[in-house]
């Protein structure tokens, strides 16, 4: 498999960007943003950020990137998503509102706002499955929770009794935010899964 640098994507509609960006490449990514279908085809995977998930979805939308999104989610491309990303890769959304789609690829049921009904921001150490050493530090910012999760997804990490993070497959997604911490592990899990990922140019 080559060794170059994957290249990752952030989904640069909404939310918070720069972070993610710079996460990557701590995590020895090639990041840039994407806004567009013709960005999005030239990326090895792909982040969808915290922000507002409604305006998210509409952004997409309207910038032509949902239909050509969930393709490449679809046919395997890795994607995470975090926060308001969780909610985008979620298959089901608790009340969502008018109008409001998501990305798909996550066989699960997703809160939103969950948490921010009790606390608008807390921190909390998070054991997450597949990350050695200490807990994660969790960043929630009225953040969503997952209400439950079909036979093919992973439960990776819970808090106070709800998950917060689960992969299926290729698709990586979690309530909080570890963009915002300085702690790339959770990036560098994303990198791995990308490298995994890409066909092996030579055997």
């Amino acid at each position: 498999m080559s060794n170059e640098a994957p290249v990752i994507g952030v989904l640069a509609l909404q939310g918070d960007v720069r972070e993610h960006l710079i996460a990557l490449a701590a995590a020895d990514a090639v990041a840039r943003p994407v806004r567009r279908p013709e960005e999005l085809a030239e990326v090895d995977g792909l982040i969808v950020p915290g922000g507002e998930s409604t305006t998210i979805s509409k952004l997409a939308v309207l910038f032509g990137v949902m239909d050509p999104l969930r393709a490449r989610v679809q046919g395997g491309m890795p994607v995470y998503g975090t926060c308001a990303g969780m909610i985008m890769l979620a298959d089901k959304i608790l009340d969502p509102r008018s109008g409001q789609e998501t990305i798909g690829g996550i066989d699960m049921i997703v809160r939103r706002n969950a948490f921010g009904r009790q606390n608008e921001s807390f921190e909390a150490a998070v054991d997450v499955k597949g990350i050695a050493g200490d807990p994660v530090e969790g960043v929630f910012i009225r953040a969503p929770w997952v209400e439950s999760v079909g036979a093919g997804a992973e439960v990776l990490a819970e808090h106070d009794g709800h998950i917060v993070a689960v992969r299926q497959g290729n698709a990586l997604a979690t309530s909080f935010h570890p963009e915002l911490t300085g702690d790339h592990r959770v990036h560098s899990l994303f990198v791995d899964m990308v490298r995994a990922n890409r066909t092996p140019e030579s055997l």
